[in-house]
């Protein structure tokens, strides 16, 4: 995964990666230890689900005002701010005593991890000279976040609830820290920005077909991310190795198959299969063919889901504005937006039926495929792939170059 390329800003990048990795694991750490708050604060399933809906909620609000920051601030500033406060939030979080509480320091939470992810992709696009290599780079961190950050949890949570929010405090301070010391801005200030600029973006087709299929995926991300941690019904231990299994799948589909498969198929074809293979995993989730074949489906949806987000981050920095903050504050926008209320949902539909929540998921994600069979080819076109299905529509158009080259020079 090392850059084949000269590297000038290779500590300032790294010391970026590291800090996605600590904000990522300080999502998924909460994920073995919902149903032990679930008993020990008195919460219902739906409110302990607010945990992860208030968190995504706020992060997709404040995504746009955060990118809009940097043109006043600059970059190091805007991310230093929001590491800042998710360790403020984490550590509250640890001393909470209601689900109102721990609810509103996850929004908290979500708001600092928003300047966060508003920042570190054009910060680490700016800095480095192999734009592929940093975009695998950010994406491998998030899908290792997601696999120790379950471990964390389901190891910690077994002494208390309250530690795991603990740590993962001390670790983003550890962030700040690096960032403080190791992050630089970019040589050139960034220009100011304003709102219109973000939303001008969803007039391009093929990223207005990006975000539909962002959106379908990402909220069934989310079901499986949030719910299944009841759905499951282990023990904070076991079900912390189940989802450090589930995170590792994740990062396997970033790092071994996606972009290699990207090269072979195009990222639009390989994008298509992995959504596919999330509905086929729904599907089965949505059957409950007993507990050990739900592990082996939910660490197989992780595969599926790593390839997915080595080829959305890719595709969206590709079919996007030439001012990254713009593409970043658009997609993040959709990618966090409809993300957001999934947790809730399926926390509200579990007393219906414990598999509801999979069945809506997977209704959802068929939208997704619909849109992505009507409108994958001008995706495509705009990257200079093929798709097998483009000669169902004629005006579907071809861009000189091969599928690496139109990513390779985003």
């Amino acid at each position: 995964m090392a850059s084949t390329r000269n590297e000038p800003n290779r500590t300032a990048i790294y010391a970026t990666a590291l800090t996605a990795f600590f904000a990522i694991a300080g999502i998924a750490v909460v994920d073995p230890i919902l149903p032990v708050i679930g008993e020990e604060i008195g919460a219902s399933t739906w409110q302990i689900e607010l945990l992860f809906t208030a968190y995504i909620a706020v992060m997709a609000l404040g995504m746009i005002p955060a990118v809009m920051a940097t043109g006043r601030f600059g970059y190091k500033k805007i991310l230093a701010t929001g590491v800042s406060l998710v360790a403020v939030a984490a550590v509250l979080a640890a001393l909470s005593t209601s689900i109102g509480q721990l609810a509103a320091l996850r929004g908290l939470w979500g708001l600092g991890n928003a300047m966060f992810f508003a920042t570190a992709m054009v910060l680490l696009v700016s800095l480095a000279n192999d734009r592929e290599w940093v975009v695998e780079l950010f994406e491998t961190c998030v899908g290792l976040g997601f696999a120790v950050g379950p471990l964390l949890g389901g190891l910690l949570g077994g002494i208390s609830w309250r530690v795991p929010f603990f740590v993962c405090g001390v670790f983003m301070l550890v962030a700040l820290l690096v960032s403080v010391t190791r992050l630089k801005d970019p040589a050139e200030k960034p220009a100011p920005l304003r709102v219109g600029q973000v939303f001008r973006l969803f007039r391009k087709p093929g990223f207005l077909a990006l975000a539909a299929v962002t959106a379908a995926y990402n909220f069934c991300f989310f079901v499986v991310l949030g719910y299944t941690p009841v759905f499951l019904g282990l023990d904070v231990v076991p079900l912390g190795l189940v989802f450090t299994a589930w995170g590792v799948g994740l990062a396997v589909g970033i790092l071994v198959v996606g972009h290699r498969l990207a090269h072979r198929v195009g990222a639009v074809q390989t994008l298509g299969v992995a959504v596919v293979g999330v509905l086929v995993a729904l599907v089965l989730l949505a059957l409950d063919l007993g507990t050990a074949w739900s592990v082996v489906v939910l660490v197989g949806a992780g595969v599926f889901m790593g390839i997915a987000n080595a080829n959305l981050t890719d595709l969206s920095l590709a079919l996007g504005d030439p001012d990254r903050r713009v593409t970043t504050g658009a997609f993040n926008l959709v990618r966090w937006g409809f993300a957001a209320p999934a947790p809730v949902i399926a926390g509200l539909l579990h007393p219906v039926s414990a598999t509801a929540p999979f069945w809506l998921g997977a209704g959802i994600l068929v939208l997704g495929v619909v849109v992505f069979v009507a409108f994958g080819h001008r995706m495509a076109g705009e990257l200079g792939e093929r798709v097998l299905w483009s000669r169902w529509n004629r005006t579907a158009r071809t861009v000189e170059g091969t599928p690496e080259e139109a990513i390779g020079e985003v």
